[in-house]
């Protein structure tokens, strides 16, 4: 082709620089190898406050995490400014393989789950004798999550002073749950936790990483006040007219205990749904059950009459408390439908 351009050469052609640059795109991050890393305390609208070593630092996410959900408990490394010093700003760039996952769904039709912390030791299931009422549903329900993460179950009773434990313990003594009770003394408003129950409590937290779970108004923030003096979580009463305590932590916090080991504090419930557990798996969890399931037929929900785990503990496999023991693993398995408020 021949025209007006017949002159030109390559050397003729002007490349107008980007006002962007020249630099070439990649699909490859950095490896942020030099990133320092540190575990989220508390997320706050987009902020992340994490603890490094001996220092507080607050940290923004980076936008090539994308829409991965950070949360509480999560180690993730950090560039940037991680002095910790007063209105600095670090920059998140990646979050650590988590070793647990503790989740809820919103019901039990939700199969989307919501993460509430990671690499966590123990569920400590916080639950009133009384003011309010104890709901072993809800217990139950966070038994099976707790299962399901790799957790360790811990019952804590709170409010001994107004009813005795012995009946409601009866109902997990099969089940093996290490249990703690604790109580209150004083007169009128000036009542506090009696300080031998919050000494044993600290010796079962002692170099954990805990997280406290249950309805309001249980005593949450008020053991987490004895077990850290300066945690200074607010707290509440409960309703005369629901029976409900009212909301006062709003937001998870992981907070460190004098002597070692973290306390998580989590808002109350009203419901912990168990739609991202697959009710198969539960039977998983208890060891002298697990291997009479070879003969159940196939699609065996193990609470239907041609179980074959009734044969297994009728024949001893499952030890003197099997009956018990199965009976209670046919209790979390109803506990995953039906009201949770229980």
């Amino acid at each position: 082709m021949s025209g007006r351009y017949d002159h030109l050469d390559e050397s003729s052609v002007r490349v107008r620089p980007s006002r962007k640059g020249s630099r070439p795109r990649t699909k490859d991050r950095p490896a942020h190898e030099d990133a320092v890393v540190g575990v989220v305390t508390t997320v706050d609208r987009g902020r992340y406050t994490t603890r490094v070593q001996d220092r507080t630092v607050v940290a923004m996410r980076a936008r090539e995490l994308g829409r991965s959900r950070i949360v509480v408990g999560d180690r993730v490394g950090m560039v940037g400014d991680t002095t910790g010093r007063p209105d600095t700003l670090a920059r998140i760039v990646r979050v650590e393989d988590r070793r647990t996952v503790l989740r809820r769904s919103a019901d039990d039709t939700d199969a989307v789950e919501r993460v509430i912390v990671a690499n966590a030791d123990q569920l400590v299931i916080v639950t009133a004798l009384a003011d309010p009422a104890p709901r072993e549903r809800m217990v139950d329900r966070c038994l099976v999550a707790a299962y399901d993460a790799g957790l360790e179950p811990l019952l804590l009773l709170t409010k001994a002073d107004l009813a005795d434990p012995a009946d409601f313990l009866r109902h997990y003594t099969a089940l093996d749950v290490p249990s703690v009770v604790t109580g209150s003394s004083g007169t009128g408003e000036v009542r506090a936790l009696e300080p031998d129950a919050v000494g044993r409590v600290r010796s079962l937290l002692q170099d954990r990483t805990s997280v406290l779970v249950g309805h309001s108004g249980v005593g949450k923030s008020t053991l987490v006040n004895a077990l850290v003096p300066d945690a200074l979580r607010a707290t509440g009463e409960v309703n005369a007219v629901t029976g409900r305590g009212r909301h006062t932590s709003t937001s998870a916090i992981a907070l460190e205990l004098p002597g070692g080991g973290w306390v998580v504090d989590t808002p109350g419930v009203r419901s912990f749904g168990l739609g991202h557990v697959d009710p198969g798996t539960f039977v998983e969890h208890f060891d002298d059950l697990a291997g009479g399931t070879a003969g159940c037929p196939r699609g065996c929900s193990h609470d239907e009459p041609d179980c074959a785990l009734d044969a297994w503990v009728d024949e001893g496999h499952a030890g003197p408390a099997g009956a018990a023991r199965l009976e209670s693993l046919r209790r979390l398995l109803r506990s995953r439908g039906g009201d949770e408020h229980g």
